[in-house]
């Protein structure tokens, strides 16, 4: 996003029990829609590796002594995440694969760390994501499956307050390519916005 559309003004600094470990593909880590990084952004603690470089070894997986890890992925013995969450008292470390689904599948066998994770699901609910394409019926943004996670662990709120910059970006994005309106950006606009970048010989708002 060009600067006058920036959404760092609408990330949160979240300060909670469960753990991010962002494994993120190195050629997802360069796109200007990568929305996982976004929401490392938005929690304390979270820590990102980025996987798949060539002639670059597998880093292992940080995890705190004690922590329970959970990969967000459907393996065939993947729990739902909605009915393992009760059994949860102590610290979780959620590990989230970011890539297509070729790249996510390799990571519990890649990274060292997460031979032994329990692989967790998402109870089934569309996508907000407006920005790319997803080729499977029940795909999400990065960024949706980690708030949508943590809304479960942690509660509704931190699920809000992580889903609000990813708002802000699909909206601001798609205003930018003139497919909302003004009134249509719930998440607002920022004094000064403009529709195209000037660099690019673009029209001001």
């Amino acid at each position: 996003m060009h600067n006058s559309l920036c959404v760092c003004d609408r990330v949160p600094r979240l300060d909670t029990r469960t753990s991010l470990v962002l494994v993120i593909h190195h050629t997802e880590a360069r796109k200007p829609t990568n929305t996982g990084q976004l929401a490392a952004s938005c929690l304390v603690g979270s820590r990102i590796l980025v996987r798949g470089r060539p002639s670059h070894e597998e880093e292992p997986l940080p995890v705190a002594p004690g922590s329970r890890v959970l990969l967000l992925y459907p393996a065939d013995d993947a729990i739902p995440l909605d009915e393992l969450a009760p059994e949860l008292d102590g610290r979780v470390t959620l590990v989230v694969p970011d890539g297509n689904w070729r790249q996510a599948s390799k990571v519990r066998r890649r990274v060292p760390g997460l031979e032994a994770a329990t692989c967790v699901t998402l109870p089934p609910e569309p996508s907000a994501y407006r920005l790319r394409a997803e080729a499977h019926a029940h795909g999400l943004a990065t960024l949706e499956a980690i708030a949508r996670a943590y809304g479960i662990l942690e509660g509704p709120a931190v699920r809000d307050a992580i889903e609000w910059p990813f708002r802000a970006m699909v909206e601001r994005t798609l205003w930018s390519r003139g497919v909302l309106r003004d009134d249509e950006v719930t998440t607002g606009l920022p004094p000064g916005a403009i529709r195209h970048d000037p660099a690019s010989g673009g029209a001001a708002r």
